[in-house]
């Protein structure tokens, strides 16, 4: 490859996040690009694991909940930073796809009237199925409409549109999307938006205030580590906490959860969000894993993550023209989100062919190769080294090894 190693080196030893590494407990020489769908173990998740089972529940027992019941709410000002918003206005539970059904409700019944969920054709598949559980309910009709397509869209036929539900990346592609025009076109019909920054917190400036994004949704286990099944969290701007009205109307947002009678009344902000008891020991592991972003700005992330799928791309260009692979993602900068993706028509056998190499990557049917770059821990050197894995996998056709043929849904 004419990219050499000191290249990679060199803009190694630039790198003002190299030492974040050190914050994640890593297995010794792997390579591990697959962190947009779970993100690896932060060093300092353990013992404040620990510290809850072995001090709190077991010691402390039922008293414990008089800290672990701001949970929800603390930790979600800690993201809430993240996606540059004030405090107060993010809480965290429940799995991504309760808090799109419960967001998507909500986010509705603030437009009265109104007729039309607007949604990608492309989107994450919960996010098409809720919005389409979501229409039913309401009695709304969804309209599909890609991302790039959808501030043009609403200029000419947003009039009936009561929420436009879109993803800030694009989960197969890469692809990141214009948060700030089609949240302002949104505006302009009268419209709410809905975003899903689940490919975006934690390595994106995504600056949701500054947009005037209403509402968002994401999950905790890619970008921020939080852990398999990780609990997810909801965004909504302050201006619409009076009127918010969500159809989970559980007993922890209550005004006064441990009332015992008469109607729901909805807790004042962002606490009306919480929907239920929350999963302590996830949400402790969640608060450790945020560590790892202390001092460190998001802006810096989005530099490196930058460098990093530039870096990549350029090392896939230098490869031979056989076998080619597409890259799909956008190359310029400001289209692009946290992960690159190519094309090939093995690519599912590629994957799994890498892993006795020491790269773990993911795929995405029928042909997408999908490799994530974390800025904390992921190397340009880790980058070079991927792609020539890559190519020797390609070149000696190691995925045709029946071993790296798909034998079930998770591979």
């Amino acid at each position: 490859m004419p990219t050499t190693r000191t290249d990679a080196e060199r803009l190694d030893a630039e790198d003002v996040l190299a030492g974040f590494r050190e914050r994640f407990a890593l297995p010794p020489g792997l390579i591990y690009l697959d962190g947009n769908s779970l993100g690896p173990l932060p060093t300092s998740v353990a013992p404040a694991v620990h510290e809850t089972i072995h001090r709190q529940w077991r010691e402390d027992l039922v008293r414990s909940w008089v800290d672990w019941m701001e949970l929800p709410t603390r930790v979600g000002d800690r993201i809430g930073a993240l996606l540059g918003v004030g405090p107060g206005q993010v809480a965290v539970g429940d799995s991504t796809s309760v808090q799109l059904f419960n967001t998507l409700i909500g986010a509705a019944r603030l437009r009265p009237g109104r007729q039309v969920l607007l949604t990608d054709p492309r989107h994450f598949p919960t996010d098409r199925y809720m919005a389409e559980s979501a229409a039913r309910l309401l009695g709304l009709r969804v309209v599909e409409v890609p991302a790039g397509e959808a501030a043009g869209w609403l200029a000419r036929n947003g009039r009936d549109v009561a929420v436009a539900a879109y993803p800030v990346v694009d989960y197969r592609t890469g692809e990141l999307w214009d948060i700030a025009g089609i949240t302002a076109a949104a505006h302009d019909a009268g419209a709410v938006v809905l975003w899903d920054v689940c490919h975006g917190v934690g390595v994106l400036p995504l600056e949701l205030a500054r947009h005037d994004v209403d509402l968002a949704v994401g999950c905790t286990y890619k970008y921020l580590s939080g852990g398999p099944g990780s609990p997810a969290f909801v965004y909504a701007a302050e201006r619409h906490h009076q009127a918010l009205d969500l159809p989970l109307a559980g007993w922890l947002g209550h005004v006064t959860p441990f009332a015992t009678g008469g109607p729901y009344l909805p807790a004042a902000g962002i606490a009306r969000a919480v929907v239920g008891t929350p999963a302590i020991l996830s949400l402790v592991a969640l608060d450790a894993a945020l560590d790892v972003y202390r001092d460190v700005a998001v802006e810096q992330l989005r530099d490196k993550s930058l460098s990093l799928t530039a870096f990549f791309i350029r090392c896939v260009d230098e490869l031979p023209d056989e076998p080619a692979f597409e890259v799909v993602t956008p190359r310029a900068a400001e289209r692009r989100g946290g992960h690159v993706s190519l094309r090939h028509e093995h690519a599912y056998g590629m994957i799994r062919a890498l892993m006795p190499q020491g790269v773990v990557a993911d795929s995405r049917p029928p042909d997408l190769l999908r490799f994530g770059f974390h800025p904390l821990y992921v190397s340009h050197q880790d980058v070079r080294e991927s792609v020539e894995r890559l190519w020797r996998v390609a070149e000696t056709k190691q995925y045709t090894d029946p071993r790296f043929a798909r034998t079930s849904a998770y591979g």
